[in-house]
């Protein structure tokens, strides 16, 4: 194990029903002590500044909503409607659900939970909804891990309509974070566990293994995670290495080599980009942190827990409003949503 690696105990909350909720422990190692199971929302950034200051700073930070941790209410990623709505997933509660501007939190689905109690989700050990994405036409489309091949997968909902599956994928890895090309109408999703980035039409279908790159694998928790489209490629994140990595889209739509932009950020989860640029705004789970990470891969914190932030588990941008949601899942006190400002 690493000279900065250590072993951390991650307390989630499993829950047989809505109203249940039974605490569940975990022990686990790697590079980053962050045990958060935690994905990207793909949530494209009005701002249209082309670089960001080295001295940026992200402030007026407040709590804008409280979750309910007894039932799984740990929200996971997120993403935003052109006016301001937040469509969140609920990891443990296996839900999505839509946080309008004026502060009401409304259930949209709660997805099947396995006839087994999705007790073989790899490494998490619980059925958990991931990444979250909203296509121009209102429809979301979201991943769903349980362990079970009926259920693991990609899944759509359109506005007034019931969830349903429309990708099927591994049982035996943890999809998590999900990202939308609107141009090309194609989906990429990351596999923490299997170390993939896998890519399907916005249709549905059969999932390609786009890329399978050495730098998306974990070092025995969680790899690839974050997930994001931007200027020509895919960017990714690596929880247990703690990277940020690009990958070029090639002409005909095929993976280019793997870039690592930026390292040595410990617990890496879901990022978001702070304009047209390179520089992002990334939670860090386990430190309880955001950092901006700039263009040449340096990186300071702007948000800590002072700020209320409880195991970050996601970011997204309007404008100079930063939405940071809080999973809780190993500070088990208080999951909720940080709004701020960032300051070029």
């Amino acid at each position: 194990m690493p000279e900065n690696s250590e072993g951390i105990m991650l307390k989630k909350l499993s829950t047989a029903t809505v109203t249940t909720a039974v605490a569940h422990t975990v022990a686990v190692t790697g590079l980053a002590p962050t045990p958060a199971a935690s994905t990207t929302a793909m949530s494209r950034p009005t701002t249209t500044a082309t670089a960001i200051s080295p001295a940026a700073t992200v402030d007026n930070a407040r709590i804008v909503a409280h979750f309910d941790l007894a039932k799984g209410r740990m929200p996971e990623n997120i993403a935003l409607s052109p006016g301001g709505t937040a469509y969140v997933t609920f990891a443990a509660a296996r839900q999505i659900a839509q946080f309008t501007p004026s502060g009401t939190t409304r259930i949209l689905a709660t997805l099947p939970e396995p006839a087994d109690g999705g007790i073989r989700t790899p490494v998490l050990g619980f059925p958990l909804t991931t990444g979250i994405v909203r296509a121009h036409d209102g429809t979301l489309y979201f991943l769903y891990a349980t362990g079970t091949d009926d259920l693991t997968g990609l899944w759509r909902l359109r506005p007034g309509g019931e969830p349903r599956r429309i990708a099927a994928l591994p049982a035996t890895g943890l999809p998590n974070g999900l990202a939308l090309d609107p141009g090309s109408r194609t989906l990429y999703m990351t596999d923490s566990v299997l170390g993939v980035i896998w890519s399907v039409p916005t249709k549905g279908g059969t999932p390609t293994a786009w890329s399978t790159a050495p730098e998306l694998a974990s070092t025995g928790f969680l790899g690839a995670n974050g997930l994001k489209i931007h200027r020509g490629a895919v960017w990714a994140t690596n929880l247990d290495k703690g990277t940020l990595l690009r990958i070029p889209v090639l002409p005909g739509g095929r993976a280019g080599r793997v870039q690592t932009r930026a390292t040595g950020l410990t617990g890496i989860d879901d990022f978001a980009f702070t304009g047209s640029g390179d520089s992002v705004l990334a939670t860090l789970n386990g430190p309880n942190e955001v950092a901006l990470v700039r263009r040449d891969g340096t990186h300071s914190t702007v948000l800590t827990a002072a700020d209320g932030l409880q195991n970050p588990t996601s970011v997204a941008l309007r404008g100079d409003r930063v939405y940071v949601l809080s999973a809780a899942y190993t500070t088990a006190e208080d999951p909720n949503l940080v709004l701020a400002r960032l300051n070029d």
